[in-house]
């Protein structure tokens, strides 16, 4: 019996040096940082859904942006508002080519969010009355190294057909 106690206790004795060693293992190695942002449009009232589909030239537009960090430190974030068309619509690569109307800046710490009500133009231009426009909403990080802007290849955009202003002095 003296044998088969000692059998199970360096069983016992093995299983938990197994066991610390993995478990240190887990605390002691560092932490792998994917980084990524997002950027997410919502309506309104800062939810997912029930957008606007029709808008008038001239109008503001209350919609709601949310923006995320996930890049290893706090980062200065820019969104860019513009106004386009199918062709125009940015690429993971490369932004849009069409102008900003407006932007929004957060500066947010790694692992931190923001949603925040904007207030977006609709640009007064009988061009667009009738026809589907995209609203564009480009991500952009500050670049310390190079002191500039730099696109982040993330955006969200939303269609809306434009209709004519119903208020005289808002036409062009």
């Amino acid at each position: 019996m003296d044998i088969l106690d000692e059998e199970v206790f360096a069983v016992v004795i093995a299983l938990a040096v197994v066991g610390s060693v993995l478990g240190i293992a887990q605390v002691m190695r560092p932490e792998v940082i994917e980084p990524f942002t997002a950027i997410g449009l919502l309506n309104s009232e800062c939810r997912i859904g029930d957008y606007p589909k029709e808008v008038f030239e001239g109008e503001e537009l209350k919609l709601c942006i949310f923006v995320y960090n996930h890049l290893g430190h706090p980062q200065l974030m820019m969104v860019k508002y513009k106004v386009g068309s199918k062709d125009s619509l940015p690429t993971n690569t490369s932004p849009s080519s069409e102008v900003a109307i407006k932007s929004f800046e957060y500066l947010i710490q790694h692992g931190g969010n923001t949603t925040s009500p904007i207030r977006v133009p609709i640009p007064v231009n009988s061009d667009l009355v009738g026809k589907e426009v995209a609203m564009i909403f480009e991500l952009w990080l500050y670049d310390l190294g190079v002191g500039d802007w730099v696109y982040s290849g993330r955006w969200v955009h939303l269609y809306v057909k434009v209709r004519e202003a119903p208020v005289p002095w808002l036409r062009s």
